[in-house]
């Protein structure tokens, strides 16, 4: 088995401890998914290199049935060869979609429309999904949480791009010849899901992607 496999196990376990844990019939059952989920969290630390203390206190608020954590990324093309992308400070001002984890009270369409203001100072009306991806089907690097991402096609309705955001240090159009030269955050985004995107811009009646 693979590290990516491990993870998946480690995730799994993580999971079904959760889920013991809120359903628990007694305290010995209890303790034992406790126990459980101390594992799971000393494989994921192997695999992540995040120490279980952080890996701990990220899912200590995390409680009942364990569901998937959904990442919302905003797709906005200009003609058919380029993307707008931003630099996300949290990793070293590398490229990414504008985008992050699914609000609560929000719908996707909003998530992506309200993540494209925050991130990049441009007014937008989502249009279509474009894809849902299970993040363990591409290579993205490792992580705890076990995560879908959704891609949100954007347009324009008014802003202007603004450099400086409290989470991002720079916007641009990007062309999809310079995409394989850039520093990209692959904990967010792949060059093959980039790629994927552009598909789109070319051929807007491409069927929805879905793992």
């Amino acid at each position: 088995m693979t590290a990516t496999d491990w993870l998946a196990v480690a995730q799994r376990l993580q999971a079904l401890a959760q889920v013991g844990l809120a359903y628990a019939p007694n305290a010995f059952d209890a303790d034992r998914y406790q126990e459980v989920h101390a594992l799971s969290l000393q494989l994921m630390a192997s695999l992540t290199d995040e120490p279980v203390a952080k890996l701990n206190t990220l899912f200590a608020n995390e409680a009942g049935y364990a569901t998937p954590k959904v990442d919302v990324r905003a797709v906005l093309f200009r003609g058919t060869e380029e993307i707008l992308m931003v630099q996300e400070k949290i990793d070293q001002n590398r490229w990414t979609l504008p985008g992050g984890w699914a609000d609560v009270g929000y719908t996707p369409f909003e998530v992506a429309m309200k993540e494209a203001w925050e991130e990049t100072g441009l007014e937008t009306q989502a249009v279509r999904l474009l894809a849902l991806l299970d993040k363990k089907r591409h290579p993205h690097p490792p992580q705890p949480w076990y995560v879908y991402k959704a891609f949100v096609l954007c347009e324009i309705t008014g802003g202007s791009l603004q450099a400086d955001t409290p989470e991002t240090a720079g916007v641009r159009w990007v062309q999809r010849a310079e995409l394989r030269h850039l520093p990209l955050s692959t904990d967010r985004v792949t060059l093959s899901q980039l790629e994927q995107m552009l598909d789109f811009a070319q051929n807007p009646d491409l069927p929805t992607l879905c793992d």
